[in-house]
């Protein structure tokens, strides 16, 4: 990140999707690390082609207490975590071979606890449980994701501050770096709280190394790349959705999209360092903010 922004890979799910995999259970991408890992792997890959050198993990909405429902066992569970990061290393072995020589990495993907709700209040936050129980749940994922050992920790979608406090303590001491980074309305959570709040929270933790946004509009990233690096005074991690509206009745996105390469430069010069996309953002996308951020440079 010293010498050059680093591109972050694009949605998961619309990768998957794109390639015929029905992603309507509760589980989500999830589901294909135990139904289809080899799809998992070629996700990954098509976006280290693309010219993404972080490849995000299928684990965003695995939890433990997710695939209990799916009569899937802890055991079982810990195999799954760990298989998601392991898929995320074999791809950047599949692109070294393929003849990518820059340096290729993998975050492990925590999604918050509306994830696991699949009802979408990951979007609303406030789930009326305390920040010690949100540690709860969030420690034991944690503790086996770093145990898998990718690079950096994505706690990612965090829609309010309840949450972040509750990350923030689950994930110290894991000896693994993360960024913290959240969906956002405007300049206010989604739970509603001022950005400049949350982001101080993350500005205070030793392990937390990038702090930003992700799975909100373009336009709502512009602002608060320029916010975070302010508040924190660290990196910025930046990877917002197409920018069209899903629309929850009929199952489908709607709208036009306002997601452009373009808005790269002005991030990286507001103090991005890590760039990428989130839903609905695809290789042809990650492909043109790579060339942004080689501009950039």
């Amino acid at each position: 990140m010293a010498s050059a922004p680093v591109v972050l890979d694009g949605g998961m799910s619309n990768q998957l999707e794109a390639a015929g995999h029905d992603l309507s259970d509760a589980l989500w991408s999830a589901r294909l690390l135990t139904d289809c890992p080899e799809a998992v792997e070629a996700a990954h890959l098509a976006y280290f082609e693309a010219g993404a050198s972080m490849a995000i993990t299928a684990s965003y909405q695995a939890t433990y207490e997710g695939f209990a429902r799916h009569g899937i066992d802890a055991a079982r569970t810990t195999e799954l975590l760990h298989a998601s990061v392991r898929l995320g290393r074999a791809a950047a072995r599949r692109a070294r071979a393929a003849g990518v020589r820059r340096p290729l990495w993998v975050a492990a993907s925590a999604g918050p606890y509306g994830a696991m709700l699949a009802d979408g209040s990951e979007y609303r936050g406030r789930y009326g449980l305390s920040v010690a129980e949100l540690e709860r749940f969030h420690r034991p994922r944690l503790e086996t994701l770093a145990a898998a050992g990718p690079d950096v920790l994505a706690l990612e979608t965090v829609p309010d501050t309840d949450e972040a406090r509750a990350l923030l303590r689950a994930v110290r001491g894991l000896g693994v770096p993360a960024w913290l980074s959240y969906s956002v309305d405007g300049t206010r959570t989604r739970a509603g709280q001022p950005l400049e709040e949350a982001f101080a929270l993350a500005g205070a933790s030793d392990e937390v190394f990038a702090v930003g946004v992700n799975c909100c509009t373009p336009q709502d990233a512009d602002a608060a790349v320029a916010l975070a690096a302010r508040v924190t005074g660290k990196p910025v991690v930046v990877y917002p959705n197409s920018g069209e509206r899903w629309d929850a009745a009929a199952r489908d996105w709607c709208g036009p999209g306002s997601f452009s390469a373009q808005r790269v430069q002005g991030w990286v010069r507001d103090g991005a360092r890590l760039v990428g996309g989130c839903c609905r953002v695809g290789p042809a996308e990650i492909t043109a903010i790579a060339e942004r951020v080689s501009a950039a440079g």
